[in-house]
């Protein structure tokens, strides 16, 4: 045998032997790895995860892989179910704690620069010496003025850990003054606003249900109870919910002992009831709730331990309908899971989550679609199961709180003019300009009536229509009269708001337009027998 025959014949065994051991691998590898059918063991995403990091072709993020995975899987449970990494979690708690890291400020961006509107007092930019209407030109050495820098962005830059310091520049009087501040723990207000509206009627507005939620809500009732309040409008419009514990506190304030509030019931969570302890304050007070189409959660408990035990008339639109419990899951990277463990019930027995549809996420604009916030015969309400009151009357669950006294949503104001100001944020604008302009008597004001009549001086009428009108946008004849009833209050709210009243002064003047609030006023609590009607 030739050389060159005899090393043909050696290549060709060694190819033949190469796929020999090849398939033999590839069965054994096969045969360990065989999936088995038993999804109950979560064995078939292990060994997937595995596969892809044995014998991908490229290099594989292992983190994100296995974040993906997860947040892919959550995706067929509920809509509550999530799944958050570290920075998002911080996010999450940060909001609902009651405080954050930061400098202490309230800032507003009108023109793509930020002003300063409040400067919390004992805070961290107080005491370096930032001052209500400083524009922050530069966070450290980011130029974040004129740069079209999202809101957010600026907040996170200003953000930090306690103890961390920061360099903040503004401009004042035409002149850029450095300021390095030290950050700090930072109190977040839940309560908005607090004040009485006649003699006897107290308005306050709850934002979200934080650690200091009863806290806050105790300080600012006993002020109004002080002030002769007999009856209480309690504002939950727009309030997404938050801590369980802070509504279960809220809803004991108004009910009287044992007075069911809530109850909880999941597969793995045996049913708990949780009753009112006969020690709140605020039993005797006559108690209006308003919430609207984002009123969810904690919020939506309130509503319904109120409307279940007739112990106060709801007015406004249907709310969100979440009724489910999430239980935090974290994990030691800083991610974590809120995952949903149980559905909350009303003292009725009813539960108010609405469907898990294909459209969840667009419920809200369904909703206007549908007629639903101008119209209450349009409301898709879950009729096939009645539930009852402490009273008798029929309520109905699936799909949020049904009002007492449906309020619709005015969409005949909206002309030409106001839509054109909005395009171009020419109220926040103006108020920003009047601000510069006044600053040194409209900040000193600290009480309503004299903010009224500064205001009042000011001639805003006219000031703002001239503001407009060297924007472009000029008002017609037809529209003077919504102009004058509809945008001046928003205007003397946006103004207002630069004063040491702040919020106060906002929600006192913009309540003027409020047709909800104005419903509330009018609500009687005859509509909580069973032998009335009630205004939907």
């Amino acid at each position: 045998m030739k050389n060159r025959d005899y090393t043909f014949i050696i290549a060709l065994l060694g190819i033949l032997l190469g796929v020999l051991v090849s398939s033999l691998a590839f069965k054994f590898h096969n045969r360990n790895m065989k999936f088995d059918g038993d999804y109950d063991r979560w064995r078939k995403l292990n060994l997937i995860l595995q596969e892809i990091e044995a014998n991908y072709v490229d290099t594989i993020d292992m983190k994100s892989m296995t974040d993906a995975a997860v947040e892919a899987a959550l995706t067929k449970l509920d809509p509550h179910s999530v799944y958050l990494p570290p920075m998002d979690l911080e996010a999450a708690e940060t909001e609902l704690a009651g405080n954050f890291d930061g400098i202490g400020i309230q800032f507003n961006v009108p023109n793509d620069t930020a002003i300063v509107l409040n400067v919390i007092p004992g805070g961290p930019s107080e005491k370096a010496g930032l001052m209500q209407g400083d524009r922050i030109i530069k966070v450290d050495t980011a130029v974040i003025a004129g740069t079209e820098t999202p809101q957010d962005s600026m907040v996170a830059k200003m953000k930090g850990p306690s103890g961390s310091k920061v360099l903040i520049t503004v401009k004042r009087d035409g002149v850029d003054i450095p300021f390095e501040i030290t950050r700090g723990k930072i109190p977040v207000h839940c309560v908005d606003a607090s004040f009485m509206i006649d003699d006897t009627t107290g308005y306050l507005r709850l934002s979200k249900f934080t650690r200091t939620t009863y806290m806050e809500f105790s300080e600012a009732t006993q002020k109004l109870l002080d002030s002769g309040m007999k009856r209480l409008i309690f504002d939950l419009r727009d309030n997404t919910g938050g801590y369980f514990d802070q509504a279960f506190l809220l809803c004991n304030e108004f009910l009287e002992k044992d007075a069911p509030i809530v109850y909880m019931e999941g597969l793995h969570r045996p049913r708990h009831d949780y009753n009112a302890d006969g020690s709140g304050k605020l039993q005797d007070v006559e108690l209006v709730v308003l919430i609207n189409e984002s009123s969810a959660s904690s919020s939506e408990i309130f509503a319904g331990a109120m409307q279940d035990n007739d112990r106060g008339v709801i007015v406004g639109r249907r709310s969100f309908g979440k009724g489910l419990v999430q239980e935090p899951v974290n994990f030691t990277d800083g991610s974590g899971l809120r995952l949903t463990v149980a559905r909350f019930y009303t003292p009725s027995g009813r539960c108010i989550q609405k469907p898990y549809s294909d459209d969840y996420a667009y419920d809200i604009y369904e909703r206007y679609m549908h007629g639903e916030m101008t119209d209450a015969d349009s409301m898709k309400v879950d009729k096939s199961t009645e539930y009852y009151t402490k009273g008798g009357r029929v309520v109905y669950g699936g799909g949020g709180i049904v009002p007492d006294v449906f309020v619709p949503m005015d969409t005949t104001k909206a002309g030409d003019f106001y839509v054109q100001c909005n395009k171009k944020a020419l109220q926040m604008r103006f108020a920003s300009s009047m601000f510069d302009r006044y600053k040194s008597k409209l900040g000193a004001i600290d009480d309503f009536p004299t903010l009224e009549r500064y205001l009042e001086s000011l001639d805003l009428r006219s000031k703002f229509l001239d503001y407009a009108a060297a924007q472009g946008i000029r008002i017609t004849p037809s529209e003077t009269e919504t102009f004058d009833t509809y945008m001046m209050p928003q205007i003397r709210a946006l103004v207002g708001r630069y004063s040491k009243l702040d919020d106060e002064a906002f929600y006192r003047f913009y309540l003027e337009i409020d047709e909800t609030l104005a419903a509330a006023m009018k609500a009687d609590m005859s509509v909580l027998d069973t032998d009335s009607d009630t205004a939907e």
